[in-house]
């Protein structure tokens, strides 16, 4: 399975800006599709966006169309979300994850993906 390790989290201003980055350790990052997803405390974790194995195809929540962007560099086996205009309640643990088997309509389903990675912490402040 592709081992996933996320950074780029830390503490912004509500209205500011990150990036996250999500590197995988393995050889089938190429053919499989990465999501995004975020938990905060007391929540189920929700989905943000993901995009399919070669970056022509994304999906967002509705929440963050407009403002979030997910792109891929497989050269670099490195996956980013960059978040903007970032609000109060987007702060949580950001998730990446990695399946080369899940269909469109189960993206944002959680427990429908394989790999995960630890997560990173986003905190969104006044």
């Amino acid at each position: 399975q592709v081992q996933l390790v996320e950074s780029g989290g830390g503490l912004v201003q509500a209205g500011g800006s990150l990036r996250l980055s999500c590197t995988a350790s393995g050889r089938t990052f190429g053919t499989s599709g990465m999501g995004w997803f975020r938990q905060a405390p007391g929540e189920e974790r929700e989905f943000v966006a993901a995009i399919n194995y070669n970056g022509e195809n994304t999906w967002y929540a509705d929440s963050v169309k407009g403002r979030f962007t997910i792109s891929r560099d497989n050269a670099k086996n490195t996956g980013y979300l960059q978040m903007n205009s970032l609000k109060l309640e987007e702060t949580g643990v950001y998730y990446c994850a990695a399946d080369a088997n899940i269909p469109p309509r189960l993206n944002t389903r959680s427990s429908a993906w394989d790999c995960w990675g630890r997560g990173t912490q986003v905190t969104v402040s006044t």
